[in-house]
């Protein structure tokens, strides 16, 4: 019976060991920064892992980007995950919710870098919890954008422009820049709320019943 017991336990940390190795790197080609992994525990994970039927795994990145998105943070909960591929997927995700913590600091960088010439010239964000706002400011001239959520997607919605910046250029560079976040995310993600914070922006984002797509399709679940 030790002899047993034994071997179960060292197949168990094997298993948690191999699936970290993936798991942990299909993470962070998808959000482009590391991550850490943790597992629901019932059933043992041997048998989740024999199976290729996971009931919840969690991830948390470093906070260091999320794809273009600098100093966002992203704390996802995938549950009743299936290995089970077929021609055009290798399985199914019953469902994904993630928080996503974008901080004050990352706003004004990833600005500046996805919008080059006037991205540059910001040179701080502050955020008015209180009335939903941010302000980027670039000089004298400052930007007062709110963020929203239409149709699943994460937006900036542009209240005031001071300066010499035409509002609806301002607005249509916003736009470029959360088009080209919203677009990048992988499994049917979407975004549910968005909340302004003393230090940032908080949005809730989900998924249901999303299918894992190949290596064909999305090179960074080649691992799978």
């Amino acid at each position: 019976m030790a002899v047993l017991a034994g071997g179960l336990a060292g197949a168990e940390l094997y298993a948690r060991h191999r699936a970290d190795d993936i798991l942990v790197a299909v993470a962070e080609c998808v959000v482009e920064d590391g991550a850490t992994i943790s597992y629901g525990v019932n059933p043992p994970f041997l048998w989740q892992h024999m199976t290729g039927h996971y009931t919840n795994i969690s991830v948390r990145t470093a906070g260091d980007r999320v794809q273009s998105a600098d100093g966002m943070t992203a704390d996802v909960t995938l549950r009743d995950i299936r290995l089970q591929g077929s021609g055009d997927s290798k399985g199914t995700i019953g469902s994904l919710d993630a928080t996503l913590t974008w901080s004050s600091a990352g706003i004004k960088d990833t600005v500046a870098t996805n919008l080059p010439g006037v991205g540059s010239l910001v040179t701080g964000v502050t955020t008015d919890p209180s009335a939903g706002t941010l302000v980027l400011a670039a000089g004298s001239a400052g930007v007062t954008a709110r963020p929203v959520v239409t149709d699943g997607d994460l937006n900036l919605e542009v209240l005031d422009v001071t300066g010499p910046f035409p509002k609806d250029a301002v607005q249509s560079a916003l736009n470029d820049l959360t088009k080209k976040l919203n677009d990048n995310y992988p499994l049917g993600i979407r975004a549910d709320s968005v909340e302004v914070t003393e230090s940032g922006v908080v949005g809730t984002f989900s998924s249901r019943d999303a299918s894992i797509p190949t290596e064909e399709s999305n090179a960074c679940f080649a691992r799978l």
